[in-house]
C-alpha cells in the first residue's frame, strides 16, 4: 500500500521526509495485521468486549440525614442568603 495514496484520500499533504517515515511504519502495522490474521480464532465466540461488561447497582436507598442550609452550602465559592450563587447562563 502507498501511503500518498492514503495521504491523497485523507486530503494530507506530506513532506517527502514525512512520506518515506510513514512508509516505514504503515508497512510494519501491514505486517502486524498479517500475523493476525494468521491466527486461528475458528473456535473463538465473537464478543464487543473482551472482558464481560455488567452494570453495578446499588438500591436506591433514602437518606435519612437533612442538611441545614448551612451545612449544604458550606463548600459553596458564592452563595446569596440560602441559596447557590452561579452565573448567567441564559441570555
Amino acid at each position: 500500500m502507498d501511503v500518498n495514496q492514503v495521504a491523497n484520500l485523507a486530503r494530507l499533504a506530506l513532506t517527502a521526509d514525512e512520506a518515506a517515515r510513514f512508509q516505514t511504519q504503515l508497512e510494519q502495522i501491514l505486517k502486524h495485521v498479517e500475523q493476525l490474521e494468521s491466527v486461528d480464532v475458528s473456535g473463538i465466540e465473537p464478543t464487543a468486549h473482551a472482558n464481560p461488561v455488567f452494570d453495578v447497582i446499588r438500591d436506591d436507598v433514602a437518606w435519612d440525614k437533612n442538611f441545614t442550609a448551612d451545612e449544604a452550602l458550606a463548600n459553596a465559592p458564592e452563595r446569596t442568603q440560602d441559596q447557590f450563587k452561579v452565573t448567567k447562563v441564559v441570555e
